[in-house]
């Protein structure tokens, strides 16, 4: 099999998030299989045009303001003479919309969430706009290709929207469990830690764990903050910190690198995960991994990456008293915390990168199959 897949992004890029992991994970393991991956993405800073790693071929092109406008131009020019067999489009930006371009080759997408509404929160009124009615050309448009989901919230979502329930496949992310070791317990000594891992976005209204910080300070002087990633949204958050007047509280690291952000997960006491809408909440699991609880919004996504009230504890989003109970209940009761820690870890065991992959690559020979079919 040779695939092409198409992604704004690849891992190397500085905005990268979760979606790069994903494929990352999911293709380096299949080129290790011996199909033939190349991964079109936009090109950043000083990346090479075209490298390959760990077997899988990264072709950048153009800006990520028009990328979508340029793969089909780069797909007919140059790219369908490769003989592909599969187009493996990852929708969790703007769709590129193969199926109008290519008839003879199967297409099938990952999508992880889509916006709706909620863009208006991080977009002008413009490109919300933009986004907004892309988004309402994919039911249409992939309406006859197969679509994996990692979470039954965005296969309700795509449902909702049109698609057929047939075409769409729940294929939970995956985790590396081996990389990550947490410690035999966790200690509560006079600096307790939360954390936020992610891309630094206004709809991901981080700044909820702060107001939730502002009520905790005077029980627990010495709670520090932690918020890891980098994003537009950082100038902002810092104003909100000093406005709230926690700042002292508050550290931004910016982007680290995965051995210190693992490193950071297991020293941790809680992570944090406000937002209102996510795919999964792959950091969550990897704080289970690394023996550490969580404190998230009950919605959707996030509500299926954490196990209420044994990975950590679900809140209704928004509400910052609940945020800030549930993260007391965890840190004024050690025996509590540790229960739970062991449930966490066996349940962040549930999720496995080879799994997913291999559930992709059924899917992906599923989508041939079925293009191959009078």
């Amino acid at each position: 099999m040779k695939v092409l897949v198409i992604e704004y992004r690849d891992l190397s890029h500085p905005e990268a998030g979760g979606a790069e992991v994903v494929l990352s994970e999911i293709f380096s393991r299949l080129a290790a299989q011996g199909i033939r991956i190349d991964y079109l993405c936009n090109r950043h800073g000083r990346a090479p045009r075209e490298e390959i790693v760990k077997g899988v071929r990264y072709l950048r092109h153009g800006h990520q303001a028009y990328f979508n406008w340029l793969v089909p131009l780069l797909y007919r020019t140059k790219l369908r003479r490769n003989g592909y067999d599969l187009i493996f489009e990852g929708i969790d930006k703007l769709p590129v919309l193969m199926p109008l371009f290519e008839r003879r080759v199967p297409v099938m997408c990952l999508i992880p969430h889509l916006f709706g509404t909620s863009v208006f929160m991080e977009a002008s009124p413009w490109l919300g706009a933009y986004v907004y009615l892309m988004e309402k050309l994919i039911p249409p448009v992939y309406r006859n290709c197969l679509i994996s989901v990692p979470s039954q919230s965005t296969r309700d979502d795509l449902v909702a929207r049109g698609l057929p329930v047939g075409h769409i496949r729940v294929i939970n992310n995956g985790l590396s469990s081996e990389n990550y070791t947490p410690p035999d317990s966790k200690q509560f000594e006079d600096h307790p830690l939360m954390l936020y891992v992610g891309r630094l976005k206004k709809y991901k209204e981080i700044e909820l764990g702060m107001k939730a910080l502002q009520l905790l300070i005077p029980k627990y002087p010495t709670l520090e903050y932690r918020i890891i990633g980098s994003g537009d949204y950082r100038t902002r958050l810092e104003s909100i910190a000093s406005t709230l007047g926690v700042s002292r509280h508050v550290t931004f690291t910016g982007f680290i690198t995965e051995e210190a952000k693992r490193e950071a997960l297991k020293k941790a006491h809680v992570l944090l995960y406000t937002s209102p809408k996510e795919g999964w909440g792959i950091s969550a699991v990897e704080a289970n991994a690394s023996g550490t609880l969580v404190v998230a919004s009950n919605s959707p996504g996030l509500s299926e990456a954490v196990s209420d009230g044994k990975s950590g504890f679900l809140v209704p989003h928004g509400d910052v008293q609940a945020i800030a109970r549930s993260v007391d209940r965890l840190l004024s009761d050690p025996p509590l915390y540790n229960t739970m820690r062991i449930e966490a870890l066996a349940w962040a065991r549930r999720f496995s990168w080879d799994r997913m992959a291999r559930e992709t690559l059924d899917l992906m020979t599923a989508a041939c199959r079925k293009s191959s079919t009078p």
